[in-house]
C-alpha cells in the first residue's frame, strides 16, 4: 500500500500479520515503563518492593514475622522471608507448578476473588512476573512442609522444571534477581532509597521486622526495622525534629464495612501540615476518598467539641480544616479488598466506600479521645484560633497580591525587567539576589525571552513563618505576582507567564541558603511548578582561566585542574576565583549561565512517592532545631563539593 504524506511517497503494509503478539512476558519487556513507571532509578528499586510487597503480604495475612533484604555484590538483589512459601503444588488451569505460574504469567497470584489474600499491596498481581522479566536471571527457593524447591529463570524464561533440591525445618521464601542491565538505565541500587521505603514498610505493618544489609563493601551495613506501634511510632519519627504540642499521639483503630482503618496523629509547633494516606501499605501521593473522610472527621469533630465547652465562643466563626490541621503530624491507612485507584498516575484512592468508613472510625474514637484530655483539645483549639486569625490576615495580603495580578502588566512588579514575547513557552524568568547580579543579568540578558527579577537579600524561611507574614512579605509578593499562576487554591498552571523559572544565585554558600529559600516557599506554596518541571537552578562558573590572550572557565575544581593540566600549569596562567555573580561584566554573564546555547541548568524535581523524605529534608535544613541540621550536614557534607568553607 502506498500512500503520500506531506509530498513524500510512504509505503506501509498493516494487515494482520502486523499485528505484533508478544508472548509470554516479552510485552513486559518490550514496555517496561507500562509495568514499572520507568527504566530509571525509580523502576530499578520499584524492582525490590515489588518482591518485598509479597512478603509484607504474608505478614497483613498472618503468616511472616521477618523480611531480609540484602543487596550484594555486582548489585544483585536477595529478599527472604519467614511465610507459607509461594505455593508449589501443580495450578491444573495452567497445568504448571503454583510459583512457576507466579514468575511467568502476568496477572496471576493469590491476589485476586479474595482467595489467598483479602489486602494485598502487591501491584495487580504483575509483581513477581515483571521483576522476573525485567532480570538478567532470577532465582526462587522455597522452603515448605520440610522440603525445599529451586527454580531458575533468564530473562523471564524457564532454565529448568521446579525441583525438590533438599529438607528444611523452615518456610518461606527467598529470590534472588540481577537486573537486566540492558533495560535498565543504571542498575546500581541506592542504600539510602531501599532503607527509606522499608522503614516505611515497617512502620505500616506493626510487629513485622524487616532487614536491610549492604554486602557491596568491605564494612556491610546493616539496619533493621521493627516497629511494635505501627503507625504511631511513624507518627513519633516524623515529628523528631519538630516540637510536639502534647505527649500523646492521637491513635484511631476501627473496621468499617469491611474496611480496616488506622490513623495516628500529633500538633506541633510549625506551620505545615504533614499528612500522608496509604491504602494496603502503598502510598497514595494525590490522597482519595480515605484522606477526605478524616479531614471531614476531624474538621466537625473538632468544631462540636469547641462549640459544646465553650471553647469557641458565639462570635467566633467555626474553624476550617486548615485552621486544624495547621502543624499537624497524620498517617492515614487503610485496608481495603479491592482498592480502585483514580487520575492519571493512579496514586488517588477513588473507592467512596474508603470516606465513611475513615470518617466513621476517626469521629468516634477522636470524641471520646477529646473527652478523656481535655487540656490537649484546648491546647488544638487555641492552635487552630491562631491559625484562623493570620489565614484572615493571610487571606487580605493575599488579595492584594490577587488584585495587582488582575491588573496583568500594569502591576507587575517595579523591579521586574520583563520582556517582549508574551508566548510563556518562550520565555524564562532569572530570579537573582542582590541589585548589582541583577543589573549585570539585565544587561546580558535577550530581552526578547529573559525576564529579570532581583531580590533584595534573603528572602523570608517560609518554614518558621506563618502565611500572614508570609503573603504580605515584598519579595514573595513580587515572585508570586511576576509568576501570574496565583498561589494555593487560587493557583492555576495555565496562567504561568514563563516556561522555565530560574533561579541564580552566588556559587557560595550564601547562594545555596538563598537557593533553598526559594526552593522552600516554591515546594511549600506552590510545588506544581515544581512537579510540572519549570523550576531550574543556573550554574555559574567558579573559576575564570586566561592565558595567552585566550579565556576559559571552570565550573568546579576539578573542571579547573583538568584545564590546567591540559593548558600547562605555569606562571602565565591568571586564575579568578569568583565571589559572586556581581564580579562578572554583562558579556561574561551571558556566555557563562545565561546563553541556552552554552549554559549549565539543573532541573528540580519532586519523587512524589518519597515525599515524607523531601518533607523531612526542609524540616531538617529550615526547621528551629540546630542539632539535626548540624548532622544532616556532617552526614551529607562528603557529598557537597565546590561550596566556600
Amino acid at each position: 500500500m502506498s500512500n503520500e504524506l506531506n509530498g513524500t511517497e510512504v509505503t506501509a503494509e498493516y494487515g494482520a500479520d502486523q499485528i505484533q503478539i508478544l508472548e509470554g512476558l516479552e510485552a513486559v519487556r518490550k514496555r517496561p515503563g507500562m509495568y514499572i513507571g520507568s527504566t530509571s532509578a525509580r523502576g530499578l528499586h520499584h524492582l525490590v518492593y515489588e518482591i518485598v510487597d509479597n512478603s509484607i503480604d504474608e505478614a497483613l495475612a498472618g503468616y511472616c514475622k521477618n523480611i531480609e533484604v540484602t543487596i550484594l555484590e555486582d548489585n544483585i538483589i536477595k529478599v527472604v522471608d519467614d511465610g507459607r512459601g509461594i505455593p508449589t503444588g501443580i495450578n491444573h488451569k495452567a497445568g504448571l507448578p503454583g510459583v512457576e505460574v507466579v514468575f511467568t504469567i502476568l496477572h496471576a497470584g493469590g491476589k485476586f476473588g479474595g482467595g489467598g489474600y483479602k489486602v494485598s499491596g502487591g501491584l495487580h498481581g504483575v509483581g513477581a512476573s515483571v521483576v522476573n522479566a525485567l532480570s538478567n536471571w532470577l532465582e526462587v527457593t522455597i522452603y515448605q512442609n520440610g522440603k525445599m524447591f529451586k527454580q531458575r529463570y533468564e530473562k523471564g524464561k524457564v532454565m529448568y522444571p521446579l525441583e525438590e533440591i533438599g529438607e528444611t525445618d523452615r518456610t518461606g521464601t527467598e529470590v534472588i534477581f540481577k537486573p537486566d542491565e540492558t533495560i535498565f538505565e543504571e542498575t546500581e541500587f541506592d542504600y539510602d532509597t531501599l532503607r527509606q521505603r522499608l522503614r516505611e514498610m515497617a512502620f505500616l505493618t506493626r510487629g513485622i521486622k524487616i532487614t536491610l544489609a549492604d554486602e557491596r563493601e568491605e564494612n556491610p551495613k546493616v539496619r533493621s526495622f521493627h516497629y511494635e506501634g505501627g503507625i504511631k511510632e511513624y507518627v513519633d519519627y516524623i515529628n523528631r525534629h519538630k516540637t510536639p504540642l502534647y505527649e500523646d499521639i492521637i491513635y484511631c483503630e476501627g473496621m468499617k464495612n469491611g474496611i480496616e482503618v488506622e490513623v495516628a496523629m500529633q500538633h506541633n509547633d510549625s506551620y505545615q501540615e504533614s499528612t500522608y494516606s496509604f491504602v494496603n501499605n502503598i502510598t497514595t501521593p494525590e490522597g482519595g476518598m480515605h484522606l477526605t473522610g478524616f479531614r471531614n472527621s476531624i474538621t466537625k469533630t473538632f468544631n462540636d467539641y469547641g462549640r459544646n465547652r465553650k471553647l469557641l465562643s458565639d462570635k467566633d466563626q467555626n474553624l476550617t480544616g486548615d485552621d486544624l490541621r495547621e502543624g499537624l503530624t497524620a498517617i492515614i491507612s487503610i485496608k481495603i479488598e479491592n482498592p480502585q485507584f483514580e487520575g492519571q498516575t493512579k496514586q488517588k484512592l477513588g473507592n467512596s466506600e474508603a470516606r465513611g468508613a475513615v470518617e466513621s472510625v476517626v469521629s468516634e474514637q477522636l470524641k471520646i479521645f477529646l473527652e478523656l484530655n481535655p487540656n490537649i483539645a484546648k491546647i488544638i483549639i487555641e492552635k487552630a484560633l491562631l491559625a484562623q486569625r493570620a489565614r484572615e490576615a493571610a487571606r487580605k495580603a493575599k488579595d492584594m497580591t490577587r488584585r495587582k495580578t488582575a491588573l496583568e502588566s500594569s502591576t507587575l512588579p517595579g523591579k521586574l525587567a520583563d520582556c517582549s514575547d508574551k508566548n510563556p513557552e518562550n520565555c524564562e524568568i532569572y530570579i537573582v539576589e542582590g541589585d548589582s547580579a541583577g543589573g549585570s543579568a539585565k544587561t546580558a540578558r535577550n530581552r526578547a525571552t529573559q525576564a529579570i527579577l532581583p531580590l533584595r537579600g534573603k528572602i523570608l524561611n517560609v518554614q518558621k513563618a506563618r502565611k500572614d507574614h508570609i503573603f504580605s512579605n515584598t519579595e514573595i509578593q513580587a515572585m508570586i505576582t511576576a509568576f501570574g499562576t496565583g498561589i494555593e487554591e487560587d493557583f492555576d498552571i495555565d496562567k504561568l507567564r514563563y516556561n522555565k523559572i530560574i533561579i541564580m544565585t552566588d556559587a557560595d554558600v550564601d547562594g545555596a541558603h538563598i537557593a533553598t529559600l526559594m526552593l522552600t516557599f516554591l515546594y511549600r506554596y506552590m510545588p506544581e511548578l515544581i512537579k510540572q518541571g519549570h523550576v531550574f537552578l543556573a550554574q555559574p562558573p567558579l573559576y575564570k582561566i586566561e592565558k595567552n590572550k585566550k579565556i576559559w572557565y571552570a565550573y568546579n575544581d576539578n573542571e579547573l585542574n583538568n584545564l590546567l593540566n591540559e593548558i600547562g600549569r605555569d606562571g602565565n596562567n591568571k586564575i579568578q576565583r569568583y565571589k559572586g555573580l556581581g564580579e562578572m561584566d554583562a558579556e561574561q554573564l551571558w556566555e557563562t549561565t545565561m546563553d541556552p546555547e552554552k549554559r549549565v541548568l539543573l532541573k528540580v524535581t519532586m519523587d512524589m512517592s518519597n515525599e515524607e523524605r523531601i518533607d523531612d529534608v526542609f524540616v531538617t535544613l529550615m526547621g528551629d532545631q540546630v542539632e539535626p541540621r548540624r548532622e544532616f550536614i556532617e552526614k551529607n557534607a562528603k557529598y557537597v563539593k565546590n561550596l566556600d568553607i
